[in-house]
């Protein structure tokens, strides 16, 4: 196979593997989480003036309003589980809302409180929706692992072995080529059981997963230029064949890795966000429950 026809293979294989996204794409959520740091900051350092109560005046309404977000995020659920609710919108417009209520929401509620504690049912109120926010903030990270941009297509943890697998049709059956597929044929197999083990295996795994590809890597490389050498001299190559085909081997070897190393990676998060699911629903339940004991409580006494 030429450099040329690598190069095509390379930028085809990619695809799979590099989740590319837009720059505003990439920073628009660390602008965000500044810009609510900052807001919530000015809050906490102007509570002592009083600007605002719980029982009275905006302080009041800023936790109607902050209750109200609460209670719509239940939309983005509704609308993502039932085809009859597509009148009201796209399942992507209703995820972006989510995230965005899920944030306006508490910062409203903090706004009410004015950043400080009060009543027990308040208090139990107030950190069962900080509970959540975090929950919802750990979700989001978990999910921007496993897909390719905000609210994208999911990433497969056995596409990607597929994918390299497909990678070692071009070693070829020269004596470098068959080295190649052997030694990355028993590494894919180890990433492989990565893929179906459990959530603390595999975080216990990828631990070392990486440290120990580098070091495979390495080894490959040096034995296969070594190869090459001799090759190159029992064939006669020019020097710049010789560069040409170590370079073959570099890019097909790194391709390879990145392809299983992130298999691996996909396998675990993908374990993990349905772990998160199974934690956040009941939370998120219990954060309904006692805003509605906050509510009736306050307007009850």
């Amino acid at each position: 196979m030429s450099i040329a026809g690598l190069s095509v293979s390379r930028s085809s294989g990619a695809t799979g593997l590099a989740r590319t996204a837009l720059p505003v794409a990439r920073t628009f959520p660390a602008a965000a989480a500044v810009l609510v740091a900052l807001i919530a900051a000015a809050g906490w350092f102007a509570s002592g003036e009083e600007y605002l109560t719980p029982k009275a005046g905006p302080g009041y309404w800023l936790g109607i309003a902050g209750s109200t977000a609460m209670l719509c995020l239940l939309l983005y659920s509704f609308r993502k589980r039932f085809k009859a609710a597509r009148p009201i919108g796209s399942v992507r417009f209703w995820f972006r809302t989510h995230m965005l209520l899920g944030v306006t929401g508490p910062l409203l509620i903090l706004f009410h409180s004015n950043f400080r504690l009060g009543p027990l049912n308040s208090n139990v109120a107030l950190f069962s929706m900080l509970i959540v926010a975090f929950s919802g903030v750990v979700g989001k990270f978990i999910y921007g692992k496993i897909h390719m941009g905000l609210h994208g297509s999911r990433a497969r943890a056995r596409e990607l072995l597929a994918e390299a697998d497909n990678l070692k049709h071009q070693f070829g059956d020269e004596k470098v080529g068959v080295l190649v597929s052997r030694e990355l044929n028993a590494f894919s197999d180890g990433i492989a059981s990565e893929v179906r083990a459990s959530v603390l295996t595999s975080l216990w795994g990828g631990a070392v997963l990486a440290v120990r590809a580098r070091r495979i890597r390495a080894r490959l490389l040096s034995e296969a230029n070594r190869l090459i050498r001799i090759e190159a001299r029992t064939s006669g190559w020019s020097r710049r064949q010789r560069r040409a085909r170590q370079q073959r081997i570099v890019e097909l070897v790194t391709l390879y890795s990145e392809a299983v190393l992130k298999a691996a990676e996909l396998a675990f998060y993908e374990r993990l966000f349905a772990l998160w699911h199974v934690l956040h629903l009941p939370l998120f339940f219990l954060m309904l429950a006692t805003g509605l004991i906050h509510v009736w409580a306050v307007h009850q006494y």
